[in-house]
């Protein structure tokens, strides 16, 4: 637990499910006010809400498109309107789909861009402008992926958006560090999330997929929220432009493990 997070606002796009509704829940535990961004309303984020609230905490839910600035502009006000402040930026929506390059269509590029990159953008923009605007040394937290080091085919889009997230958190963590503003990013692995279910669901792939992962098993959004929490925390008040890989070594060359290559 961290002190520090008490009654602090943290807003958390793409929470109704996931990694994003973990981190929720996550900070509310930590008696922050928690600001639930959701796409869907079958996402059921007033579930999550509630939970937040019987564990002693305020929450609010707000739908919007990410990739929408006005969307994203009245996300922040709503966050300040209902609790007085923005202290911490989560990040967190994001798309994928696989297909082979030369049959991805402009239309997909586009709306995996928009969302996993320009809407982070437009997310660190609004929230750090405020901070600025309050004299708030906040931080900023960009959910990326091992995909911004490890080469995917058939998800190039989406790699080249968490490839874009790197250098968008370093940038803007260089920028804004004399102002006391941290901007840091995490990298999940494989994850057990709903956007992975039906590939952990086939014992086969689930199988190919443990085998990149040198500590041996699929990590649960537990353990990215409980990064997220110590990134947003004043233990690490001395860490920016930082990528913070939860992958299980995923990214540490699993096939040359043991004398391998």
């Amino acid at each position: 637990m961290y002190p520090s997070l008490e009654g602090k606002t943290v807003v958390i796009t793409g929470a109704g499910t996931g990694l994003g509704k973990a981190m929720a829940l996550r900070f509310g535990s930590e008696k922050a006010n928690v600001v639930i961004n959701y796409f869907k309303e079958e996402e059921n984020p007033e579930e999550t809400v509630k939970k937040i609230e019987n564990s002693g905490a305020r929450a609010i839910a707000v739908q919007g498109d990410v990739s929408k600035e006005d969307n994203v502009k009245a996300l922040i006000r709503q966050a300040v309107d209902s609790f007085g402040s923005v202290d911490v930026m989560v990040n967190n929506a994001g798309v994928e789909n696989e297909v082979p390059s030369e049959d991805l269509s402009l239309e997909d590029w586009n709306r995996v861009i928009s969302t996993n990159l320009t809407g982070m953008f437009l997310g660190c923009r609004e929230a750090i402008g405020y901070m600025l605007d309050h004299n708030i040394k906040g931080s900023v937290i960009n959910m990326s992926s091992v995909h911004q080091q490890i080469p995917w085919p058939h998800f190039v889009h989406y790699a080249a958006s968490k490839g874009g997230a790197k250098l968008l958190t370093e940038t803007l963590a260089l920028e804004y560090a004399p102002k006391g503003i941290r901007v840091n990013a995490i990298g999940p692995g494989a994850i057990d999330t709903p956007i992975n279910a039906e590939k952990f669901a086939d014992p086969e792939l689930k199988k190919g997929v443990v085998e990149l992962i040198p500590i041996g098993y699929i990590g649960k959004p537990e353990e990215v929220a409980a990064c997220a929490a110590w990134l947003a925390s004043e233990e690490a008040s001395y860490v920016t432009g930082l990528t913070l890989y939860v992958d299980g070594g995923m990214t540490k060359y699993p096939g040359f493990q043991a004398g391998k290559g």
